[in-house]
């Protein structure tokens, strides 16, 4: 057994705990007695409808889940896994994953979902960061073996003991999930009397900025269970609705909203790997499927579907709808093809969902704003001297929240830059509504988001920088009317005479083995790139240059 151990060890100021459930806003319990309650209410009813790329079904009951997650907990503490400890998943929108969270929250380890899309040189970065003791992963998905690669990741990474492999091509250095589990019998854990402190650290969830690597967000059982409260008071959602859930699991949406929020108020969620437009409309008719949530693209294309095929969404209650600005059009689109109502939403990976619009709101606030801020949340609006920007007017974004998260992974320094006085700077730009809603108008950070993925600008244009082709680079985004964004490259060129071409620089990152999603789909070549006079480059300068054609 490896002697690396890392504990993610978390601090929380008593009287700001206290003062937090005087209000109601954290509990002295977790998910997994949140998740017991639901057995013990409802042990047959429906709690996972796991639906696969190929239309492959699984479908649990909630008492069927609760044997697995038994099974499962005690597999991780026999591999060695122990309070604090982070166990790591890079998995699809399957059944698995949600049992996996489950069973971290019961041996108190800490949970560490990995999108799909990042490869060898992100998820290296991210066990690395964790010392992950157990890693589990497809076989394969989508037609990449991700065995393989973590058995390549695993021998530049010495903490990784365990590499648990759901499907049927095992290659050597890994041991099938199913086996693992399967051979434990579920009394254990249980009987061991455990209780995670809702007050500890429950989930990691890496997040690209502007600092030149990705973040690692740490939440704790009481920050993510408040988190889960938003869209259920917000929208008076219980027991009886059925949730669908295209987005990753991976990331705040899925995570939040497909497999913690049914899991603590005792729904059924339907969890698609791959989106599907038609497929869906289908789910939420044959389901009666009441409540999901994505980006502004799903909505698009599920009006679309429904548009084309004649069919309806009538059961759905609300679309909630977050990451970027939701066009007019899209609103009245979503009441006419699909029979819903649209909500607006803002929250980043650190804080949750943090404004909302309400069944009560007009269409024009929908399409107009972010929503108003939750009751364990505060914003205002600043100019860069951090005084408070009149109505209307456009400055940085603040935020207190309850749900705040409570560090950075091992960047302690980076989480204390991000507070001015108790604020948190979201890095974002917005303006305040007189009834206290927002709008986010832009942003500071350098980020590009394509499809609701964000896009890592810096880490790009340093894996560009490393190209011999490439002098200078700067990533910019570029609209995209069903994207959002997409990823444009402005480059000088080392040899001028032989500027590189967007394959050439793609080739170049598929080197490095970098996500693929994080690839520019555009190229400009320039002579140089305009600066500050302290050097900086000029985005804004740029964007405007690349959206009018001036160069080619």
């Amino acid at each position: 057994m490896s002697d690396i151990r890392r504990r993610v060890e978390l601090t929380v100021d008593a009287d700001e705990a206290r003062g937090y459930r005087d209000r109601g806003w954290w509990r002295d319990r977790t998910i997994a007695e949140d998740f017991l309650d639901a057995v013990a209410s409802a042990p047959d009813k429906t709690a996972i409808v796991s639906v696969g790329e190929t239309g492959v079904r699984r479908t649990l009951t909630f008492s069927q889940l609760a044997d697995e997650v038994d099974r499962l907990a005690d597999a991780l503490y026999t591999a060695g896994v122990r309070p604090g400890e982070v166990v790591s998943m890079q998995l699809p929108n399957w059944w698995e994953f949600a049992a996996v969270h489950l069973a971290c929250a019961r041996v108190g380890a800490v949970t560490n979902p990995i999108t799909p899309i990042l490869r060898h040189r992100e998820v290296e970065f991210i066990l690395r960061r964790t010392a992950s003791r157990v890693c589990i992963v497809p076989s394969t998905f989508r037609r990449f073996d991700y065995a393989r690669m973590l058995v390549e990741v695993g021998q530049e990474v010495p903490s990784l003991e365990h590499i648990w492999v759901i499907g049927d091509d095992l290659p050597d250095g890994t041991d099938s999930f199913a086996e693992v589990v399967g051979r434990a019998d579920g009394q254990a854990t249980r009987s061991r009397g455990h209780e995670p402190d809702p007050d500890g650290p429950a989930q990691i969830q890496f997040t690209s900025g502007t600092t030149g690597e990705p973040k690692g967000v740490v939440h704790t059982f009481n920050t993510l269970a408040l988190s889960v409260r938003a869209a259920p008071e917000a929208l008076d959602l219980d027991r009886r609705d059925v949730v669908l859930m295209a987005s990753p699991l991976s990331h705040n949406t899925g995570f939040m909203f497909g497999m913690s929020m049914p899991l603590m108020y005792g729904m059924t969620t339907i969890f698609m790997d791959t989106w599907n437009p038609d497929a869906a409309l289908r789910l939420i008719g044959e389901q009666r499927v009441t409540f999901t949530m994505g980006s502004t693209i799903f909505v698009t294309d599920l009006c679309e579907a429904a548009r084309r095929t004649g069919g309806n969404a009538s059961s759905l209650r609300y679309f909630v709808c977050g990451g970027a600005p939701i066009p007019p059009v899209v609103v009245e689109q979503t009441r006419r093809h699909l029979r819903t109502q649209l909500v607006a939403a803002w929250g980043m990976t650190e804080n949750g969902i943090a404004t909302i619009t309400r069944p009560e709101d007009s269409d024009e606030i929908v399409q107009s704003t972010d929503g108003g801020p939750l009751p364990w949340v505060e914003v205002t609006v600043v100019d860069e001297a951090g005084s408070p920007q009149p109505t209307g007017r456009s400055g940085r974004l603040l935020i207190k929240a309850a749900n705040e998260h409570r560090t950075y992974l091992g960047r302690d320094d980076l989480h204390r830059a991000c507070f001015h006085d108790g604020w948190f700077d979201t890095g974002d730009l917005a303006r305040m509504t007189d009834d206290g809603y927002i709008r986010i108008t832009g942003r500071l950070k350098d980020i590009i988001i394509r499809a609701g993925e964000n896009i890592p600008v810096l880490e790009v244009e340093a894996a560009l920088l490393e190209s011999p082709l490439v002098k200078e680079v700067a990533i910019v985004g570029v609209p995209d009317e069903r994207l959002g964004e997409r990823a444009c490259a402005v480059v000088v060129p080392a040899d001028p005479a032989a500027p590189p071409d967007l394959a050439a620089l793609t080739a170049h990152l598929g080197a490095v083995r970098m996500a693929r999603h994080f690839w520019p789909e555009h190229v400009v070549i320039a002579d140089q790139l305009p600066k500050t006079p302290s050097g900086k480059v000029q985005k804004y300068v740029l964007r405007e240059s690349v959206l009018a054609g001036v160069q080619s």
